[in-house]
């Protein structure tokens, strides 16, 4: 056991945080160098960790953001390279034509295309990709943030093909340590984390079903011309439709087939089949609706850009489906890469690997740049510039424009990813203390005891709150959620997919995400409004994915491979 009041310096870390960005608004790349410091000193001096495992622990959390950052930049060269190619403008152009319904668009453009680009690209790149899609369409740019920003959940947790559970939740927990438990108790870390994966899908699904009708109503009560909640509820019908067109090929993908592909199977299977029944007018309302006309928005609404999608000078415009081919060739390498081994275990053989950092035991890290996400995006890249015939200034353009935006997302990330490797390697010290989040956990289970997973979605929405990030989240918060478990006696491995589930739907409120889609139409300065709006949402789903927790744990009574007595 450890005191109340390490416990609470425990927390240290995390409300610092929390008080530097929210309370007095400062840039996450001036508050997490102080954190980061601030924790260090904590193991140094209050839990008497060696320098040598602070350093150790460091140098694994930057193996694990250049990992990150792979990814990060595959997915934004993609999204560059398409914009450079013209395949954003030939997606685009095949929205507009579907229907003059301004809420069967937003349920198509940002549900189901903006869930697929969440799948296949995540951190953030949805809304900066639907909102000046929308605005295109006609859209209002702060009703094409506000809905943009709703993208932010059900598909989060399986976005950038997994990363939020292959490395915030891996990444968060101690692998070696639970791998030993669970083999005594005759299962595997395997098993366990096919186990969180699925209840992370099905929690979603539960959850995600109500997402498309929720986006069009807050849509229609605050844009519309009559402020009603009726006009949006009036297509609840085709949105509960394309909910479930979502959902439940996602569950089944991720219960089946693992965390990389749920949101990009559900999106792409949503698409086919809402697409044409949309077409057909399936479900759609007599009464189409739309906006007031432009010139009776308040200025509120107006962003400060005129968006425009060009055609590329001198070329014949992409089509419709040249324009996806390339993120349709992701989801097929991808699949390929993760199920045919003799592809797998060659992509594996290319690694970056350093065991028992500084002769730290437990404390390792490996890079397989070729095997990870931002590889195969890379390898799709390569391929879309012969296939939609680039010019190597256009593609040479793409790539600098990534590289300059993955420098931003860098210098934040170095500082709070090694802080949370701190945080949860804090548990071999010299003051036979348990580590850190351990310490919180025995705060926070003390406190509230049984009710705890109502609150657990809510926890995890906090954390993506503060670090803007899914993925950031779980490998912060998800060791404290297992602990937590683990003191009631409670499936640790449902309790870690409430983690997950309520730092995916933190993403609405994450004030890095709404700052990122409201500068692509115009917007800084507003992000107020737009939260103001979203936090809606964000207390639907922690709400609900918390009373499923509930009745998981104590109406079905869900077990996992660490519970010896269930």
């Amino acid at each position: 056991m450890v005191s109340i009041m390490m416990s609470i310096l425990a927390f240290v870390p995390l409300v610092l945080a929390g008080v530097m960005l929210i309370g007095f608004r400062m840039q996450a790349r001036t508050a997490m160098p102080v954190v980061f410091v601030v924790t260090a000193l904590i193991a140094l001096l209050a839990w008497d960790m060696t320098f040598t495992r602070v350093l150790a622990s460091t140098l694994q959390g930057l193996l694990l953001t250049i990992a990150i950052l792979w990814i990060i930049f595959g997915a934004i060269l993609l999204l560059n390279t398409l914009k450079h190619s013209g395949g954003i403008a030939a997606i685009r152009n095949g929205f507009s034509g579907i229907s003059p319904d301004r809420r069967i668009q937003a349920i198509i453009v940002a549900w189901l295309f903006g869930c697929f680009i969440e799948g296949a690209s995540g951190f953030g790149t949805p809304a900066a990709v639907a909102a000046p899609l929308m605005v295109a369409l006609g859209f209002p740019a702060l009703a094409a943030v506000v809905v943009g920003m709703m993208i932010q959940s059900t598909p989060v947790s399986f976005g950038a093909v997994g990363t939020p559970i292959i490395v915030g939740v891996t990444g968060g927990l101690h692998q070696s340590e639970i791998a030993g438990q669970l083999t005594a108790n005759g299962s595997s870390w395997e098993v366990f984390f096919r186990l969180i994966t699925s209840e992370v899908a099905i929690t979603h699904a539960i959850c995600g079903v109500l997402m498309p009708l929720i986006m069009v109503t807050v849509m229609a009560r605050f844009f519309g011309a009559r402020k009603s909640w009726g006009d949006g509820l009036a297509v609840a019908p085709f949105a509960l439709f394309a909910g479930l067109a979502f959902v439940v090929p996602y569950a089944l993908a991720g219960v089946f087939l693992g965390p990389e592909f749920p949101s990009m199977i559900g999106a792409l299977v949503g698409l086919a089949i809402v697409v044409p029944a949309a077409r057909k007018g399936f479900l759609i309302p007599a009464e189409s609706w739309d906006f007031p006309e432009e010139s009776q928005w308040p200025s509120e609404w107006i962003g400060s850009m005129e968006l425009k999608f060009e055609q590329i000078a001198g070329r014949t415009p992409l089509t419709t489906f040249m324009g996806w081919v390339p993120y349709v060739l992701l989801a097929v390498f991808l699949v390929i890469s993760r199920t045919v081994p003799p592809i797998t275990d060659a992509l594996k053989s290319v690694a970056f690997s350093w065991s028992n950092i500084l002769g730290q035991e437990g404390v390792s890290g490996s890079i397989q740049p070729l095997y990870l996400p931002g590889g195969i995006i890379c390898m799709v890249v390569l391929v879309t510039f012969f296939l939609h015939r680039m010019k190597p200034r256009a593609l040479g353009a793409a790539f600098s424009e990534s590289t300059k935006t993955i420098f931003g997302a860098g210098f934040v990330l170095i500082f709070t990813i090694p802080m949370v490797r701190i945080l949860i390697n804090s548990g071999v010290n010299g003051s036979d203390l348990v580590s850190m989040p351990v310490a919180m956990a025995q705060l926070v289970a003390d406190g509230v005891g049984n009710i705890y997973p109502l609150f657990a979605p809510a926890v995890g929405a906090l954390g993506a709150f503060i670090a803007g990030s899914n993925t950031v989240s779980n490998l912060m918060l998800s060791d404290f959620q297992f602990n937590v478990a683990a003191t009631l006696g409670l499936s640790t491995a449902m309790m870690v997919a409430l983690q997950a589930v309520g730092a995916a739907a933190g993403n609405m409120i994450a004030i890095h995400n709404v700052v990122a889609a409201s500068a692509t139409v115009g917007l800084l300065g507003r992000e107020g409004t737009t939260l103001r709006k979203t936090i809606l949402p964000t207390l639907y789903y922690c709400l609900l994915s918390g009373v499923i927790g509930l009745i998981a744990f104590y109406g079905i009574g869900v077990v996992d491979g660490l519970m010896t007595g269930g």
